[in-house]
């Protein structure tokens, strides 16, 4: 017979007028539950099924039913858990975190690494088998180019997924994000109130949002300005056309500018401006909005411990100014004359 059949006690129904089996071991589980005897992680369903009695599929439907009202939390590869008992994410004892090849020596991925001691950290997740998946937590990714079909895999199995640095492309995927939008805005709003009306926007190939933000920031506060977009080998030919200020994507990006404008002799901020917006850790070479990693590696941690698993958060990180010296204002637009440049 199969758990359906009716298994009545000696006299018919019981006092609950319960029939079928399941129905009854789910009133004991609620009881277990409610005395305190079953808390936490439930143990395993054959521990389960063996201390009740019972076969497999008449303790999964009673489990599924206390599951449906929320006396339980179940979940493939974490177990049952008491409703409200489900260790926090932020403490989880295993991540994976996927990255390209040249971000294995990142600054993120140390932080990440070093808050949560048994991290992964792979490049390649082709090769990954789904069982070699369920291990693992909370997944972290910061490569460029991760398949959308291995994150739907993921959210399927209910294992979080935080992507950093780029919009999320899988319903259920949370993410955490340096808000640039905003960084440049600001930033544009000093230069062009400030009375620069060329600015270069240093960004690399293909790219063009710093650019445009900074246009639309431009609209604003000076509409005659312009933006030009270009790289660091172009910086003597912008100079001789009139750009006086510089703003780069990356720290890095600002150092090889400034490296650039070192070598033709231009000095900075006397001759040009030179800014910058992104995420780093303390070298800030140029003023500019900056997102300290720490910073970001610890919202991811918060993400992780706060997201519920159904529902997709993300997180926009507002940059701080940080002034290092190589912004200044020009005095009534002329690119000759600029406050500080006259005692200088």
């Amino acid at each position: 017979m199969d758990d359906q059949e009716i298994f009545p006690p000696p006299g018919g129904r019981d006092q609950l007028g319960l029939s079928y089996k399941f129905q009854r071991l789910r009133e004991k589980i609620r009881q277990a539950v409610a005395k305190g005897e079953l808390t936490g992680k439930l143990p395993g369903e054959r521990t389960l099924a063996k201390r009740f009695h019972v076969n497999a599929k008449t303790l999964s439907k009673a489990l599924t039913d206390l599951a449906a009202e929320g006396v339980l939390d179940r979940s493939v590869g974490r177990g049952t858990y008491v409703k409200g008992h489900q260790p926090n994410t932020a403490a989880v004892k295993r991540l994976l975190l996927v990255c390209d090849p040249d971000q294995v020596k990142w600054d993120i991925v140390r932080l990440v690494c070093a808050e949560h001691a048994q991290t992964d950290v792979v490049s390649d997740v082709s090769t990954l088998r789904p069982s070699f998946l369920n291990q693992f937590n909370a997944v972290i990714d910061l490569a460029s180019a991760t398949p959308d079909v291995f994150l739907r895999d993921l959210v399927v199995r209910n294992i979080p997924v935080v992507v950093v640095g780029k919009e999320p492309r899988t319903y259920s995927t949370h993410a955490v994000l340096f808000d640039e939008q905003l960084a440049a805005a600001q930033l544009g709003r000093d230069l062009f109130l400030g009375g620069h009306r060329r600015l270069a926007a240093i960004m690399p190939r293909q790219s063009t949002t710093l650019a445009d933000n900074l246009r639309k920031s431009a609209a604003r506060y000076a509409p005659e300005a312009s933006v030009e977009v270009c790289f660091p080998a172009d910086v003597a030919a912008v100079i001789d056309s009139g750009v006086t200020a510089f703003v780069c994507r990356s720290v890095e990006l600002a150092a090889q500018t400034k490296q650039q404008l070192d070598h033709l002799g231009v000095a900075v901020p006397q001759r040009v401006s030179l800014a910058a917006v992104g995420t780093t850790t303390d070298y800030m070479p140029v003023s500019g909005y900056f997102l300290p990693q720490a910073e970001r590696a610890k919202a991811i941690t918060h993400l992780l411990g706060s997201a519920p698993a159904s529902r997709p958060t993300t997180l926009w990180l507002a940059g701080q100014y940080v002034d290092r010296g190589t912004m200044i204002p020009l005095k009534n637009g002329n690119s000759e004359m600029r406050y500080g440049a006259e005692s200088a």
